[in-house]
């Protein structure tokens, strides 16, 4: 049964700024919860549990504490974390929508510095370096997007101003995107290929040995989406081998310890998963939130909620 303005739903959330949002929606009373402590008495009427953006350990393990608990909501567009680990009946709903833009923008920003060299010209300036010479541009380019969701979309948006090329794989081919079976004749007919996947069974290891293979000589990886979409050790040997370049915000494992070859390997722009570490983030967030939990206090089921393997 939806609840009422007369008898709202409790919704534990992790943030002061998230509950200020909340509790302009009419339905719902905002509870917040310090996700590195227990859980406050009002967790045991709670329907809804509002993710920290940031995991913590053992935070699945907090909703056998909710005997009430109807939803879960996350503030990331990433639901890996919390399939599986629910409670029989109890709804998952991403944030997707929230992200989308941020991440592409770092997308077009690591395409550019890795045609334009721009790191080899940091490295330069702080040698007090010279260092002239031609490079590459990114208008021009065949640029294949694996991914047809919010990111895809947001980027294919941004790149359409620089002379590019995009061409969209998802799960399933529709009007405007080929199906993953076309993939592996695709990759070699790309200069620059861009993951911005969900992290699931069927694309963990995506990017391995025979993927990074197909693709041609010089062509640019880059991994927006999580780090075990890609197999370490199969792009560590391309990028030593100076075959492929590469640009990851994210990796595996991650953090990236002291002393792993990704640091020194050639031909990678590494940042520490940033793509979507903008001063919007989190009213951004909030807002799609908001639009979730309007759905649930009328009954219905969540735009974002996440069925099956996702």
């Amino acid at each position: 049964m939806a609840p009422t303005i007369s008898d709202p739903a409790v919704v534990l959330v992790p943030h002061a700024d998230c509950a200020a949002v909340l509790a302009e929606v009419p339905g719902l009373r905002p509870v917040v919860y310090d996700p590195r402590s227990a859980l406050p008495p009002e967790a045991r009427t709670a329907r809804v549990l509002v993710a920290p953006f940031l995991m913590t350990p053992g935070m699945t393990a907090l909703t056998g504490g909710m005997p009430d608990l109807e939803l879960v909501q996350l503030l990331t567009a990433g639901a890996e974390a919390w399939i599986g680990r629910l409670p029989e009946g109890v709804v998952l709903s991403d944030c997707r929508g929230a992200h989308g833009g941020a991440t592409a923008e770092w997308v077009v920003s690591t395409l550019l510095a890795v045609y334009r060299h721009l790191p080899r010209f940091g490295r330069a300036q702080d040698e007090g370096r010279w260092d002239y010479h031609r490079t590459e541009e990114l208008a021009g380019k065949k640029i294949l997007i694996v991914g047809a969701g919010d990111v895809a979309e947001n980027t294919v948006r941004r790149l359409a101003g620089f002379e590019v090329s995009t061409t969209l794989v998802g799960r399933r081919a529709r009007d405007g995107v080929h199906g993953m079976d076309e993939l592996p004749a695709l990759l070699p007919e790309h200069d620059a290929t861009v993951l911005v996947v969900p992290l699931t069974e069927e694309t963990r290891g995506m990017a391995d040995a025979e993927f990074l293979a197909a693709m041609p000589d010089g062509a640019v990886l880059v991994n927006g989406a999580r780090g075990p979409v890609c197999d370490t050790d199969a792009l560590v040997a391309e990028l030593d081998s100076e075959r492929l370049r590469a640009a990851v915000d994210v990796t595996d494992p991650e953090p990236l310890p002291e002393g792993h070859p990704l640091w020194k390997v050639p031909g990678l722009l590494l940042t520490p998963h940033v793509g979507g570490s903008v001063p919007l983030t989190m009213p951004r967030a909030y807002a799609v939130v908001a639009e979730q939990l309007r759905h649930f206090v009328r009954g219905e089921e969540p735009p974002n909620a996440v069925h099956g393997a996702y």
